[in-house]
């Protein structure tokens, strides 16, 4: 069944000054939208960038256009080390989170363009950067009454039906998913890429690399739900479409301001509305639909 969820009524709101945000990749497109939209709603938000100079000027901007809540840290998702350096300096700072937004990805191919590029590289930034930073903030969520937020910007590229390879598509659609059999999956797609059999595999043929990067997004929001099931927690994951931004080199069938509105209302939900362990994806400005 697919369910239509639509913006916040102004009622509805739990947050405060001190509820506070994590947005990875954000220095531009979505991630730097979705940093302002949740600032205009009055939130406190930690906007996040592998690259010093450009973070630091997008959260100038932002501080020019009049919001003194947002904070920058540069952090590269890809490097554990670096992961470490931002919890540490997030728990001093803050202490607790609420919301986080791993938006931070990279795609080395242009639209149209299926060539596997740096497979290591994309698998590592949206994939294990997403899931190593997840897993050392997870102690630091505040999980009360209003429940802790996760939600991990996904594509539907990284869906099952794009999977030739039954057996994989059976491993990763089981309920009983563990983190170790999506690792070996990646692991096995990697082997494949080396050995150029990656085709006759039946991974999937469009953008296969960043697909698959998505497609492991997803089982292991899918399984983090699960073992945070009624522990104040929602884990969800979002495709924003076809969006203008730099990794679609500007084509799109609607803009990042559009994409953030609905990221927005997706983290921002009544508690009593929220769920977990979904798959949202972006419709139409205004309207999101998800799969069950």
């Amino acid at each position: 069944m697919d369910h239509l969820i639509y913006p916040l009524p102004p009622t509805s709101r739990w947050w405060s000054k001190g509820t506070t945000a994590v947005v990875t990749g954000a220095n531009k497109g979505i991630g730097f939208e979705v940093v302002k939209k949740l600032l205009e709603l009055g939130l406190t938000v930690v906007l996040t960038a592998r690259n010093a100079k450009n973070g630091s000027l997008a959260a100038d901007s932002l501080r020019r256009a009049g919001f003194q809540n947002v904070h920058f840290y540069c952090l590269d998702v890809s490097d554990p080390s670096s992961i470490a350096a931002f919890v540490s300096w997030f728990r001093h700072n803050f202490g607790v989170l609420d919301i986080l937004v791993n938006n931070a990805a990279v795609s080395f191919n242009a639209v149209g363009d299926n060539s596997i590029k740096e497979p290591e590289t994309i698998i590592k930034t949206n994939f294990y950067g997403a899931k190593l930073l997840t897993e050392a903030l997870l102690p630091l969520f505040r999980r009360l009454v209003s429940v802790s937020r996760i939600l991990n910007i996904s594509s539907r590229l990284g869906s099952l039906n794009k999977l030739r390879n039954p057996s994989v598509r059976q491993t990763l659609e089981s309920e009983e998913l563990n983190n170790e059999q999506i690792d070996a999956t990646v692991t096995q797609f990697l082997e494949d890429v080396s050995s150029g059999t990656w085709e006759k595999q039946g991974w999937p043929e469009n953008w296969s690399d960043y697909a698959v990067s998505k497609m492991a997004l997803n089982a292991y929001s899918r399984v983090l739900a699960r073992r945070y099931n009624g522990k104040k927690l929602s884990v969800n994951c979002f495709c924003p479409g076809f969006t203008r931004t730099s990794m679609t080199g500007g084509q799109g069938t609607h803009t990042a301001e559009d994409v953030a509105a609905t990221i927005a209302t997706l983290v921002l939900l009544p508690p009593e509305k929220l769920t977990s362990g979904k798959f949202f994806m972006f419709l139409e400005h205004k309207k999101i639909i998800s799969r069950l």
